[in-house]
């Protein structure tokens, strides 16, 4: 499986960006992705996580209310819409995979995008 993201940028605080992950080299609804993010600081952590049907999701704490996961299988690709961002969202974001089955979206994703940088500034 093959994860390209996009869509990462500069954004003053309280601004949106939406985030874009497109798959390849294997059914997308076989999958269930997750988002995650990495400073130095934190290390990588997880910011949200969706099924492979899109009719559940997960949110880390630190983003609820503000980034919302959805994908379109018919276009292979997961988006992560970030609103009302703050600095200490700044990050290298990541998309991962994982088989679908039962669904756990913390566990251990097997295959990942090359991150995109997002830097909210003050």
């Amino acid at each position: 499986v093959q994860l390209q993201a996009s869509g990462g940028g500069w954004v003053q605080a309280g601004g949106s960006l939406r985030l874009s992950c497109a798959a390849s080299g294997r059914t997308f609804s076989s999958l269930d992705m997750g988002w995650f993010r990495q400073t130095p600081e934190t290390g990588r952590e997880i910011v949200a996580a969706i099924n492979w049907s899109g009719d559940t999701t997960y949110y880390a704490d630190s983003v609820k209310g503000r980034f919302t996961s959805s994908r379109d299988n018919a276009k292979s690709t997961v988006y992560l819409q970030m609103i009302s961002l703050k600095p200490e969202d700044t990050a290298v974001y990541y998309c991962a995979a994982r088989a679908s089955g039962v669904y756990y979206p913390t566990g251990v994703y097997d295959y990942w995008g090359q991150g995109t940088l997002v830097t909210v500034s003050s």
